[in-house]
């Protein structure tokens, strides 16, 4: 059973997961827009992802007594004046995750609610390597500046990047 200080900050964390899905999901249409198809896969991609995410915390609130709450859908506000800009906004939404992710398991060692502890070992894992993730894609868009090329090159590779990552943990 989970202890109401618990319950909240799930609830509080499926809302996060939920606005994630959603920050997502905003990049890839204005990627698609832009003409960049493989930036719009990997971000649709990223999208159904953390909605995975947010349903998986669903299910265990559920799962352990509590009722989750389903939150609305808010509107991302993000700054499309660059790719540089995007992702950088997206590398510093996955640390606030991360972060959020860090207090959630404070709670539940306070609570000494060892089965969520246990729970959200595999969200600490998932945000290690969505930071990577974005850390090594923010890297690249560094190293092409404004070269359009060097863009086009990163839009067409960018598209097997989920895949790479999955076949090598270390990227």
């Amino acid at each position: 059973m989970l202890s109401e200080k618990l319950e909240k900050a799930l609830n509080e964390q499926i809302k996060i997961e939920g606005d994630s899905s959603q920050i997502y999901l905003e990049m890839a249409s204005w990627a698609e827009i832009q003409g960049f198809e493989g930036i719009a896969t990997f971000m649709f991609a990223q999208s159904d992802e953390e909605r995975q995410h947010m349903l998986k915390l669903v299910k265990y609130v559920n799962q352990r007594g509590g009722q989750a709450v389903i939150p609305a859908v808010t509107k991302p506000e993000l700054d499309h004046t660059s790719f540089k800009a995007l992702f950088k906004q997206l590398f510093d939404h996955e640390v606030f995750v991360s972060k959020s992710i860090n207090e959630l398991v404070h709670i539940a060692l306070e609570e000494r609610d060892y089965a969520t502890h246990n729970f959200l070992q595999w969200y600490v894992s998932e945000q290690i390597e969505e930071e990577a993730t974005a850390r090594t894609i923010l890297d690249k868009i560094n190293l092409i500046g404004d070269d359009k090329g060097g863009l086009y090159l990163f839009d067409n590779d960018i598209k097997n990047f989920n895949q790479q990552a999955n076949n090598n943990p270390a990227v």
